[in-house]
This record gives C-alpha cells, structure tokens and sequence, in this order.
C-alpha cells in the first residue's frame, strides 16, 4: 500500500484495493484468509505484483545497479520472469550476491531451480562468453530457448526457438483435449484443432522457429488421429494417407507459418 500511495493519490482507489488485499480465498470449500501478499487468483493480484516488482526490481536495477556496473547491463522482465545481461563476469556475479538480499527485504525469495549464471557470449571470441571456456549456454525465457546461430553469411546472431517443456506441455493439452471430445463430430473437433493451432501459432510463430511449429502441428493431428480412430468401429482404422487427404481436402488445418519478425 506504501507503494500504491506514492502514485495513487485517490483514497476510493486506495481503499477498494486494501479489501481486494484481505478478500478471503476458497479452496476446497474452505474459506481462507492470507496473512501477507496479493490474494492467490485474485483479478487484482497480477496488476499489484508487476507494481511491486517494479520497485522492488526495476527501479533498483536502474538506480542502483546500472550506475556501479563496469560494463553494460541491461534487464527485461515480464511480470515475476526476469532476465539480467551484463558485459563483465563480475557484475553478472555481484548482483547475483545481492539479488537474495534485495528480495528478501520485501518478502520475496529467487526461485533456486530457475536462477542461475549463464555464459552467453558470442562463440567466435573463443571465450565462450564472460570468461569462460567452452560454447556460450543456453537459457529459456518466455516459453523460447534462446542459443547462438550461424545466418546464411556466416553471421552469428540470437536465434530463438519453442523450449521443449513447452512444445511437451501444449501436445499434452492437446491429447488430452482429444480425448475429452472424440465423441464430438469431426467438423467440430477439426475447426477447433484449427484455432488452436492458430493459437500456438499466434505466439510461438517467430522467425527460425518454424521447425518447432512443424512438430507441433505434426504432433497434434496425430494425436487427433488416434484418438478418432480409438472411436471408430473400423478393425483398421484410418490410415496416415487418408488422414492427411482429410486434413487437406475435406478439413483443411492452418500450416505452420512465421507470424512475428524477430
């Protein structure tokens, strides 16, 4: 609330929120209250803690870390996911000793199996990225790995592709999607497989990465396949030849394609 007051002057607002911040939470048909923090699935909990990261991290970052780098720094996050470049190793390590201290002051702790250091340097300066050896690592962020690549012309540059625990959870979606509706007709069950594939399109569809959009649109018809031929009477089944012409002719999916320019 001490947070909220140095912007938001209007005490209506003020009030509505500090309810929202005591509204209980139902779980099981229990009612309960949280002793601290934003309410776990409240509508207003998503839009206070971006307002608290941001001055427990962002404004910290450039008040107080930026001026004491060596090198360039820079950081993106979005909403509890955050990424921290730094030219110089020793930055990289030095707010990676504050960062637990910075947190815990305000109640926040890192997530330990998230948080790590990762050399990340262009692979032809031989040095594997601050001072290491080896090739630069990888990182994921926002559903995308990051990695070094090599263009047409020789040029390295950021390439970006769907990290695999999200290409493995959105199939798991879709198989069990399928199963839950394989008793629907196969219009219905093919139009909306279509705007799901649309979906995952929509975000994952960025330059280099139509490879992964490939498997997952190969992953999720025949995923669609199985199940509709769980449901058919047919000793046989139907064949990956007839599916395919189904899936052209008769049902058409939308195909991989590169939406964002990246």
């Amino acid at each position: 609330m001490g947070i909220l007051q140095k912007r938001v002057k209007d005490g209506v607002i003020l009030k509505l929120v500090a309810k929202w911040l005591k509204a209980g939470v139902m779980e099981a048909g229990a009612l309960s209250y949280p002793e601290a923090g934003t309410p776990q699935g409240g509508v207003i909990s998503p839009l206070l803690s971006n307002i608290y990261l941001h001055e427990v991290l962002d404004e910290w970052f450039e008040a107080a870390v930026i001026p004491r780098l060596q090198g360039r720094g820079f950081m993106v996050r979005y909403a509890d996911d955050f990424v921290m470049g730094f030219e110089c190793r020793e930055d990289a390590e030095r707010v990676m000793k504050a960062l637990p201290g910075r947190f815990g002051r305000y109640g926040l702790k890192l997530h330990e199996g998230k948080t790590r250091l990762v050399r990340f340097g262009k692979p032809e300066d031989g040095s594997g990225g601050g001072g290491g050896s080896g090739k630069p690592e990888t990182f994921d962020f926002l559903g995308f790995t990051h990695h070094w690549a090599k263009s047409r012309k020789g040029r390295w540059y950021i390439q970006r592709k769907t990290a695999r625990k999200r290409l493995r959870r959105a199939l798991k979606t879709i198989h069990q999607w399928c199963r839950q509706n394989q008793h629907r007709p196969v219009e219905e069950l093919m139009r909306e497989l279509g705007r799901k594939l649309q979906g995952h399109y929509a975000y994952y569809g960025i330059t280099c990465n139509y490879r992964s959009l490939a498997q997952f649109y190969e992953g999720a018809t025949q995923r669609m396949r199985w199940w509709l031929n769980r449901r058919s009477r047919q000793q046989d089944g139907m064949s990956w030849e007839r599916f395919k012409k189904l899936i052209r002719e008769v049902y058409p999916l939308p195909r991989p394609r590169i939406v964002h320019s990246v």
